[in-house]
């Protein structure tokens, strides 16, 4: 292997980038190697934004992914707080919002995803978003005991930021388009479950229901949020937890393909000397030969050490990217973990535990094949299912059904 010439830049001083510049490091990399970041903090990790510093449990120092120390010593010329806005492909050049254009032999597209918006919900104070940590900041600073809170969407954001909002006191309601929350991501009957266990806590939910509108007082401030029946949810502060979408409106006029991400063979490679990792890629799954995005925190650490692997090894050397989805959710005293794809499930088989006890694990099915598995509350158990997920055996062969439905959503 003769490693690769020239300039690398990274775009996204995220998981998935900081991932990809470690990767070269250590794979003996020496050259140039520049990380751009839009927001002006190092690395720092997501998933604890809507759990441990959302709930006060932890400060922001907590969150950096690497010491400062261990930065210095990957030698990378690191630009935060300057936005990547432009890609010139036939010049190999990126552009920064500062002006400054920046050329590369290799460049690493890892900008993650924005969180979508309501119309009109950007205008108004009290509407938050989960995604960075100012976000997170801004609604932990809300989140005071009586504070009235309206959570549109039931995702895994939503959920969670609902089980931290209850335990700081505040009165919380949770508006969905599905009959239960994360019901499109786990099924029907784990769905319920969970919409029982917010209950349980105090939540008000409101299912099966779209969001017309934001109510606000004329001068600026949201005071709720009006729902498809003309029903009325008053709230001090709303959160708006309805997904996110690939940040790639800065590639645009590039040449790279776009459409769900940046478009990427399976080996992540989108062409014209670009990869791309993270949440912001879409690539071809070698397993089924899908196109394939995955918002998922360990996805973008594997997919930026899998380019890194990549861009070492030549276009002879680089090999395609299959991993096993892993995502995880705490919410009350429960630890909820999935492997794998449970997006449109045919056939769920609860094996272990029952939603009664909220201690389970149930098996997730898609044309005759294990395609995913989640626990609640069974950690070590849920963990041996993963080979399972892997090899994608006959779903038929997970023993006794003890409960099957219909999923209709999925956290991949």
């Amino acid at each position: 292997m003769s490693g690769p010439t020239g300039p690398i830049v990274v775009v996204g001083a995220s998981a998935a980038g900081l991932a990809a510049a470690e990767g070269l490091r250590r794979g003996g990399y020496t050259g140039p190697l520049t990380l751009i970041g839009d927001e002006g903090h190092p690395p720092y990790d997501r998933p604890p934004l809507s759990k441990q510093l959302l709930s006060g449990e932890w400060d922001t120092g907590r969150l950096a992914l690497r010491t400062p120390g261990a930065l210095d010593a990957l030698g990378l010329d690191l630009r935060l707080g300057s936005p990547a806005v432009a890609l010139d492909t036939r010049r190999r050049e990126v552009a920064l919002a500062d002006g400054e254009r920046i050329a590369y032999r290799h460049l690493v597209v890892a900008t993650g995803a924005r969180a979508r918006h309501l119309p009109g919900a950007g205008e108004l104070a009290g509407v938050h978003t989960l995604r960075t940590l100012e976000d997170a900041l801004a609604l932990r600073a809300a989140l005071q005991p009586g504070t009235r809170l309206a959570i549109v969407g039931s995702g895994f954001v939503g959920a969670e930021t609902a089980a931290v909002a209850r335990k700081l006191g505040c009165e919380v309601t949770m508006v969905t388009d599905v009959a239960a929350p994360l019901a499109d991501s786990l099924g029907g009957e784990l769905g319920a479950m969970l919409a029982e266990v917010h209950r349980d806590n105090g939540v008000r939910i409101e299912p099966g229901v779209l969001v017309r509108d934001l109510l606000h007082d004329g001068a600026g401030r949201a005071t709720g949020v009006r729902l498809a029946d003309d029903r009325t949810v008053p709230a001090d502060a709303v959160l708006v937890g309805i997904g996110a979408r690939p940040a790639t409106e800065w590639l645009e006029g590039s040449g790279l393909p776009l459409g769900n991400g940046v478009l990427c063979d399976a080996t992540l490679y989108a062409g014209d000397g670009v990869w791309a990792a993270g949440d912001v890629a879409c690539w071809t799954h070698p397993g089924t030969g899908a196109p394939t995005r995955v918002e998922h925190r360990t996805n973008a650490s594997e997919a930026g050490l899998a380019v890194a692997r990549n861009i070492l090894a030549g276009p002879e050397g680089a090999v395609p990217f299959a991993p096993v989805p892993y995502v995880w959710s705490d919410q009350y005293d429960m630890r909820i973990q999935v492997y794998g794809s449970t997006r449109g499930a045919d056939s769920i088989r609860i094996v272990e535990g029952s939603t009664a006890a909220r201690k389970l694990i149930a098996v997730y099915g898609k044309a005759g094949r294990i395609s995913g598995v989640a626990g609640v509350n069974m950690p070590r158990a849920v963990r041996s299912w993963r080979a399972a997920v892997v090899t994608a055996g006959p779903f038929d062969e997970v023993g006794a059904p003890v409960a099957a439905t219909t999923s209709t959503g999925s956290v991949s």
